[in-house]
């Protein structure tokens, strides 16, 4: 059965997806007016891209494939300014000793951390080339039910699938993955 093209239609987004999108946004930033913010930066931004949609997943799929894009944005922005502030205040800023660590301030441990955070990017990459080497169907089921956590009703209803069937691409999509990540990272 073929894919069901879905259509955009901008003039509907707040009535339709908004209270969706600031309920999904404020179980992950916890601020109820960045949260607006991001809401409001979603629809904007669906607004400049909209003839890049393909209509290959729903427009309320689609939107929070933007919004998950902008909540990632925002920690970015803030860990790296908080970053950048605690090097700051880590170190002797004027005087003589200025550069020098302040004592009080040294970490305690250099544990391997940087090495795990490559080798997590590493990882999520290899992962999403297997991913993207599923057959179409597969990566949409996969990606909804197991990244984007929909509920198997929803994605049941948007692909105009059975539930026994979702549980079949999913069974095989995880078996393609494993066989994937054995090939591509777990060897030595």
């Amino acid at each position: 059965m073929p894919l069901k093209k879905h259509m955009l239609n901008p003039e509907k987004w707040v009535t339709l997806h908004a209270d969706y999108l600031f309920n999904y946004t404020i179980s992950r930033i916890n601020n109820h007016d960045l949260a607006k913010d991001l809401v409001q930066d979603t629809f904007f931004a669906g607004l400049k891209a909209k003839d890049n949609f393909q209509g290959k997943a729903s427009e309320r799929t689609w939107l929070i494939s933007i919004l998950k894009r902008k909540i990632i944005d925002h920690y970015r922005k803030i860990n790296s300014a908080k970053g950048k502030a605690e090097v700051k205040m880590n170190f002797y800023t004027d005087g003589e000793r200025e550069g020098e660590w302040i004592e009080e301030r040294v970490p305690n441990s250099w544990d391997n951390a940087f090495e795990k955070s490559i080798e997590n990017d590493e990882l999520s990459v290899v992962l999403e080339q297997c991913i993207n080497n599923l057959p179409e169907k597969y990566a949409m089921v996969f990606r909804m039910k197991t990244i984007q956590q929909f509920e198997t009703e929803e994605i049941c209803k948007e692909l105009e699938i059975t539930s026994s069937n979702l549980w079949v691409i999913i069974h095989r999509a995880r078996t393609q993955l494993r066989k994937c990540m054995e090939d591509n990272w777990f060897r030595n």
